[in-house]
């Protein structure tokens, strides 16, 4: 069966959909739909007491930023805080931050709002509180695990 062609987005609909974040890339490494790796960029970030941007997020997983990337990253950060929660761990979609003000996206405070009964603002300094409290709890989490 011959691939189908997608005019001016690369050889094929399926490359397209991968390199534009829509669809996961079994072949790359970097994979934006690949728990284990994300998970670790997170874990290391959270021993290292920091947050990440989406784009150095993406940058470690060898990828450029785009809004479709962005949003399938997203779906596996969702993945791993539900394994996470389930497993007794902290949030760690927490950790993954907007450039401009340094907090979560909004797709983060959406599922946020009804696991912490956060009743605010997504930006300013009720949000930046709440944000602070669980990212510290990230980091004395995974810091009391590498000892």
């Amino acid at each position: 069966m011959m691939a189908r062609k997608a005019p001016g987005f690369g050889d094929t609909l399926g490359r397209w959909l991968v390199d534009e974040g829509l669809a996961p890339d079994e072949a790359d490494p970097g994979s934006l739909a690949d728990v284990g790796r994300v998970r670790a960029v997170l874990i290391a970030a959270a021993r290292e007491r920091r947050a990440v941007s989406y784009s150095e997020l993406l940058g470690q997983l060898g990828h450029r930023f785009t809004r479709p990337r962005m949003r399938a990253v997203c779906k596996t950060l969702d993945a791993i805080d539900s394994a996470g929660a389930a497993a007794g761990e902290p949030n760690l979609a927490v950790l993954v931050v907007r450039e401009t003000d340094r907090l979560p996206g909004q797709g983060w405070w959406v599922g946020a709002a009804d696991a912490y009964g956060y009743q605010g603002e997504w930006t300013g300094p009720d949000a930046a509180a709440l944000v602070a409290r669980l990212q510290a709890q990230a980091f004395d989490y995974w810091d009391a695990k590498k000892r």
